[in-house]
């Protein structure tokens, strides 16, 4: 090797410069990035809305009916029931697509780009995960407008209705960072996608998004009962005001409580996965 080459080997990485403000000004701009590449393959956020959308019709007309809630069999109060379900279903499952996309830039080495500039190292992912958020709040738009073409409808007022609609994008900012560990910790997008997944089917029908928690046996009702993703699809229900009358509410506390057990799960989730997602990081492109 020769001089110039030992001396460019040993040119320290840029250092981050500023403190909080400088942090967020970087997540920002790594975000922006993000979107505009999403806006330049308008496929993926086509594709992205096919899957929500035939889980509605397909489980609204398929299994509308056939499903007991709360004493009835009526389609309609099945319709009602499953959109929280749904909706909690779709911002999850971006997780996948999250672990990919960073998957995707380790792999094509756009990351050590990014270490090579003196920006702060948790904005490459807090920026990811920002436009991954935007998107999901976009797919989540949709999926609501086709919810309500096919009946469904809120109950409680605008300010609930949005309140529900915070606490499934926090959830689903929060799984996106579970996203985001799977994606540094393998070495292509294709593993990160099936990572992604595999933890993300049982998690989502072991709950209460599809039937009543009541049908499990006991073992399956308890997990359901203090899973996450439950406690986000029962508080949504509550202030969509799509729980049907006689629809029996179990026990345990994230069901009593599920407002407040949603905001700590996804609380608790970001500020785990964050702090393991920026060491991976950092070790990563070290």
């Amino acid at each position: 090797m020769t001089a110039a080459g030992d001396t460019l080997s040993r040119r320290p990485v840029p250092r981050a410069r500023g403190g909080a403000v400088q942090s967020v000004r970087d997540s920002l701009v790594v975000a922006q990035r993000n979107l505009i590449r999403m806006m330049r393959i308008p496929e993926v956020v086509i594709f992205g809305l096919i899957q929500p959308i035939m889980f509605v019709v397909l489980f609204s007309y398929v299994f509308g009916g056939s499903i007991a809630v709360g004493g009835s069999t009526d389609p309609d109060t099945y319709r009602q029931f499953l959109m929280a379900g749904i909706f909690a279903q779709t911002v999850t499952f971006a997780t996948a697509g999250a672990g990919a996309g960073i998957a995707d830039d380790m792999h094509k080495g756009l990351i050590d780009r990014f270490r090579s500039l003196p920006m702060a190292r948790g904005a490459v992912l807090t920026g990811r995960t920002l436009a991954d958020l935007v998107q999901t709040a976009l797919t989540l738009v949709v999926l609501a407008i086709v919810a309500v073409i096919v009946g469904w409808r809120i109950h409680e007022g605008l300010l609930k209705a949005l309140a529900g609609f915070a606490l499934l994008l926090l959830l689903g900012y929060a799984f996106s960072w579970i996203g985001a560990l799977i994606g540094l910790s393998v070495r292509t997008p294709e593993a990160a996608t099936s990572g992604g997944l595999i933890w993300l089917f049982p998690l989502t029908f072991i709950s209460n998004a599809f039937v009543p928690a009541d049908n499990m046996p006991t073992v399956l009702r308890t997990i359901a009962e203090w899973n996450p993703f439950s406690a986000t699809v029962q508080a949504a229900r509550e202030l969509f005001g799509n729980l049907p009358p006689g629809y029996p509410v179990p026990s345990a506390w994230p069901m009593q409580h599920p407002v407040w057990a949603s905001l700590i799960w996804s609380v608790v989730i970001i500020t785990v996965f964050r702090a393991l997602s920026v060491r991976k990081y950092r070790s990563a492109t070290a």
